[in-house]
Order: C-alpha cells, then structure tokens, then sequence
C-alpha cells in the first residue's frame, strides 16, 4: 500500500490488478482502472468499452466497487502494422455516445457500470501532422513536449452525462468517489 504500485482486489471470477487499490484497515474496499488511450481510438473503442464493463461487472459483482478514469486526447493518431500514421482522428460525440447511455444507468441495478467514470478529454499542443508521420516520432514528439506544455482539457464535446460519469473535472470525481468510500 502506498508504494506507487498496482494493487490486487478480488474479483467474483478472478483477480484484477487495478491501477488503484483503495483499503481501510487492511480490508480492500475498491479499486480505480486507469485507461489512457493514445492512438487508434475508433478502431479500438469498443474494445475498450467492453473490457471496462467486464472488469467493473467483476469486481462490483464480488461486492467491491470500482471506478474508471479514461483520458483521450481530442485528437490523435492512427497507426497502420507499421507504425506509420495514416490519419488523424479527431474525437468526435458520437465516439462518446456509448458512454452517455452508460452514465445514465443505476448503479444499484447495473454491476457492470463503474459507481463513478471520469471521461477526461484533452488537448495536446498541436503538432505538425506533416513531419510527425510515424509512431516513433509520435512518442518522441510529446515526451519532448509535454514537460513544458501545459495540458489542457478539451471544450470539443459538451454532452450531457448522467450522474455516473464526470467529464473534465478531476477535483469533483476525486470529492465524489471520497464521499462515497467514507460512506461505506
């Protein structure tokens, strides 16, 4: 606990390594899953959608509770076999629909949706889409960046969430989910 590492919570039907491993009194209480997701969104994002509500249903199902922060960048990268970038998407509503009906669900009812869902959608310092051309040059163009170029968060969608997911605030998902562990 508290050593900068993944933690392990019991799930119904197997253990999770979480990203987050939240206990009291050597009890483990919940867990936070982190996804941050770079490249190939509209590819992969049911994927991703999918093993977040398998994961969640899991651990709620074993009478734990679970929460998700997803980070995606308003725009990024699509990679081909190779590496090399062949488009740049640009995150759009309906990328996000999923999630929408997702944060309207009832929790009590519903184990397969996370008790609260941070959606935080960012935007990168803009790069030349024409010298930045492959994942190698991707990667080295942001590690170089990002240490002196504030993030900031994305105004590109403005959807109306449910009260299970929180988007672009931080500060609020981390004063709700401390409520609710207390609680417990």
């Amino acid at each position: 606990m508290g050593d900068g590492k993944e933690g392990k919570l019991d799930g119904r039907y197997m253990e999770k390594t979480v990203d987050i491993l939240i206990s009291k009194n050597g009890n483990d209480l919940a867990g936070i899953g982190v996804k941050f997701v770079m490249n190939n969104y509209s590819q992969n994002s049911n994927n991703y959608f999918e093993n977040m509500l398998g994961e969640t249903a899991n651990i709620r199902t074993n009478n734990k509770d679970y929460f998700q922060i997803l980070i995606l960048p308003d725009e990024m990268p699509y990679y081909n076999n190779s590496g090399v970038i062949t488009k740049w998407e640009k995150l759009t509503a309906h990328n996000i629909d999923k999630y929408i009906a997702l944060s309207k669900d009832n929790t009590g009812i519903f184990f397969h949706t996370p008790v609260k869902t941070l959606l935080f959608i960012i935007k990168f310092p803009n790069c030349d889409h024409n010298a930045i051309t492959t994942k190698t040059k991707y990667k080295r163009y942001y590690l170089n960046q990002i240490p002196d170029s504030p993030i900031q968060l994305s105004t590109n969608i403005n959807s109306e969430f449910g009260n299970t997911i929180i988007l672009n605030n931080y500060e609020m998902f981390i004063e709700k989910i401390t409520h609710y562990i207390k609680s417990i």
